[in-house]
């Protein structure tokens, strides 16, 4: 099998500073929500690829992935330059764990994100899966400033559609808004600012947790739940807690 899928660009869309999300035509192995795939341009001759994860459903077309551009990264920068009809690689098999078919049953399924680790997390939510086997959803999304949550529209839409199972709580660390809690997701379990903002419970019992993003976040997340009674989740040995570092 080659080691690349060529697609084409369907559209670049900007939200802001550094942020762009990228839809592409591509024939890839069929997905998982939550899985990711490498991203990939020719630089110098030579294959730079990257993963990223999934935004849209399984079902979904076309493919779209969220990313921000690394300025020193010889990838990102030729990324945001791509337009529509322009050439773009992507490995063919899909890759990645943070799925819902390796969480274990229960009634709320909280999915914390930072940035654009916020991805994976679009993709589960466009499945049907979620709501089929939890009573409530909660999403969680993290970011330096409201300007930087990006996909208000689709939550929004979520928001509409699931008005008595979804719940969104975002999270703003470098600046006060009134719609945002204030700080870090950690700090905002420890305090019980998060259970409070969105109305449940983190309860070992019941909860079962998916977190992405950058490896900080997620090792100061993790221990702030174990904290509450919660554990990472193995097959072997059943938890509460499933994580992908994404940066």
């Amino acid at each position: 099998m080659s080691k690349w899928v060529e697609g084409t660009v369907v559209a670049q869309r900007h939200w802001g500073g550094l942020l762009y999300s990228l839809q592409v035509d591509a024939e890839v192995a069929p997905f998982r929500a939550g899985q990711f795939t490498k991203l990939a341009l020719a630089v110098d001759g030579e294959m730079v690829g990257r993963p990223y994860s999934f935004v849209n459903a399984p079902a979904a077309r076309p493919h779209e992935f969220h990313y921000v551009v690394l300025p020193e990264h010889p990838l990102t920068p030729r990324l945001c330059r791509l337009e529509t009809g322009d050439a773009i690689y992507l490995a063919p098999q899909p890759a990645g764990f943070l799925t819902l078919e390796e969480v274990a049953p229960g009634e709320h399924l909280w999915l914390l994100a930072t940035g654009t680790a916020l991805g994976p997390f679009l993709s589960i939510l466009g499945s049907e899966a979620p709501w089929r086997r939890f009573r409530r959803v909660v999403l969680v999304h993290a970011a330096r400033r409201s300007e930087e949550l990006a996909y208000q529209d689709r939550i929004g839409a979520l928001l509409a559609q699931r008005a008595a199972q979804f719940v969104f709580v975002p999270v703003v660390s470098r600046e006060h808004s009134a719609f945002a809690l204030h700080g870090r997701i950690p700090q905002a379990i420890e305090d019980g600012q998060l259970e409070a903002k969105a109305g449940l419970k983190l309860d070992a019992q019941i909860s079962r947790v998916m977190i992405c993003g950058n490896p900080e976040m997620v090792a100061d997340t993790v221990h702030a739940l174990e904290r509450r009674g919660l554990k990472k989740h193995r097959r072997r040995d059943p938890g509460q807690i499933s994580v992908e570092n994404y940066w």
